[in-house]
């Protein structure tokens, strides 16, 4: 697999549409860079596989969280 992916490699990655990759990468969410004459984006590999990481984490904390409120 190549360094820098598309943001239709993001979107099948994810199994996601290419508009929400596309708002990934807008928001600031997901970092990325734009290239070439006709600012194509590119998204490195190890930048998707930190943002899926982060996305486990926080996952984990509003699972904690939940199980915290309902034992109150």
């Amino acid at each position: 697999m190549s360094r820098f992916l598309t943001l239709t490699d993001i979107a099948e990655i994810l199994q996601i549409s290419s508009s929400q990759a596309y708002a990934l990468v807008r928001s600031g969410e997901l970092p990325a860079i734009q290239i070439g004459g006709r600012g194509q984006w590119r998204v490195e590999q190890s930048m998707l596989d930190e943002y899926i990481k982060e996305k486990y984490a926080e996952t984990r904390r509003l699972v904690e969280e939940s199980k915290a409120e309902h034992k109150r």
